[in-house]
């Protein structure tokens, strides 16, 4: 058992709002616990306001694909200091939550600094990138996944990994029922857009999320629109960014409380589809790619036929699924628009995606990652 006379130091990596929130709700898990640590790392605001010490604020320059070619030289600095801290002070433990890229050379550091470590979100290398697994099995001493189908795929190849739970889930009403679309009127829909947290996609898909809306309102003259952002500095952003003619509700509020109260939504790809899955809100998912890049690296790097999670975990395109979408907004607005005017799909939709997210409560994920990292403090 792990000593709870001494003081553990636990270093944290995170470099994406989504990441910060999964490290900031696992630091109040281990301080509920009865053992002490002192929390050190890299990460966001979130973090820092449950105690831990930052080296570095990471969360504002998070990208995706060609976007993250602009940052690297930050990182390539970023991670030789983390390196050189790993040799001058005294870790017990290293957790890296997702971003893969960045995350592998801070678990590489720690592996040469003989400390152990745990991979909280474990990287798609069953999506795409599969070579990188005999990277994972050397610089991994856990694997904790959030997917249910991510347990045995890992441990086939050799990975200790173990399914926790969803932390995006964790929080969620217990009794969310289908919605029931029997009278409703497309006319007056309320509907959800969810730009995402990273600059990029706000950049690459928030002007695209309005120019649909306002198609939209073309043909269903009196929709709605409720925009969701992580937070309040993401609201300014959007808020600046917000066309002449387009006019929504901006909130910070949870994506399950909105998406609840809402008819369908806009999202972007990423974890947040899992949260309006839950929801039980049927949805269109978006995701923008340079046509150039795609064509000529995304579709070779790609292995699974369906790249967004909802669709991944119900193994068929139970929704939409624009990925990567290049320039014109038409394809989408014009299946919105059919969906809108299908109420038997939209039930049945619905339906579906409660059942499928229901695996995926389990209510405790970050005290089972707390348990599993004092476990290995043992």
């Amino acid at each position: 058992m792990a000593d709870e006379k001494k003081t553990y130091r636990i270093f944290f990596s995170a470099a994406e709002p989504s990441a910060d929130s999964h490290c900031a709700e696992l630091i109040t898990a281990f301080k509920q616990t009865s053992y002490n640590f002192d929390f050190v790392g890299v990460g966001g605001p979130q973090m820092a306001s449950v105690g831990c010490k930052l080296l570095e604020t990471t969360t504002q320059k998070a990208a995706m694909l060609n976007n993250a070619f602009s940052q690297i030289f930050h990182y390539i600095k970023l991670i030789k200091r983390i390196t050189r801290y790993f040799k001058s002070n005294n870790v017990d433990l290293v957790i890296v939550c997702d971003s893969p890229a960045f995350n592998f050379h801070i678990a590489k550091a720690a592996k040469k600094s003989n400390i152990k470590t745990i991979f909280y979100v474990a990287p798609q290398l069953w999506a795409w990138a599969a070579w990188r697994l005999n990277k994972l099995k050397k610089c991994c001493d856990k694997l904790c996944c959030i997917l249910p189908f991510e347990q045995s795929w890992f441990s086939e190849k050799g990975i200790d990994t173990t399914f926790v739970g969803n932390p995006l889930l964790d929080n969620s009403p217990p009794d969310i029922k289908p919605k029931n679309y029997s009278d409703f009127d497309s006319q007056s829909a309320k509907i959800a857009i969810l730009p995402g947290s990273r600059p990029a996609e706000i950049n690459s898909l928030w002007p695209a999320m309005q120019k649909i809306a306002l198609e939209l309102k073309q043909n269903f003259p009196n929709v709605t629109f409720t925009t969701v952002a992580v937070d309040s500095e993401k609201q300014k952003t959007l808020q600046a960014a917000q066309l002449p003619d387009f006019k929504c509700t901006y909130t910070t509020d949870s994506v399950i409380e909105i998406t609840q109260s809402s008819d369908f939504t806009i999202v972007a790809s990423g974890s947040a589809t899992l949260q309006v899955a839950a929801a039980g809100c049927p949805m269109v998912i978006m995701y923008q790619s340079s046509r150039i890049l795609w064509h000529t690296v995304g579709w070779w790097l790609i292995k699974t036929k369906l790249l967004s999670l909802v669709n991944i975990l119900a193994e068929k395109q139970l929704v939409p699924e624009f990925m990567p979408y290049f320039t014109s907004t038409k394809p989408i607005t014009k299946t919105i628009a059919e969906l809108l005017q299908n109420k038997n799909k939209l039930n049945q939709t619905s339906t579906e995606l409660i059942a499928l997210t229901a695996t995926l409560k389990q209510g405790t994920t970050c005290d089972k990652v707390a348990q599993i990292a004092i476990d290995i403090l043992s």
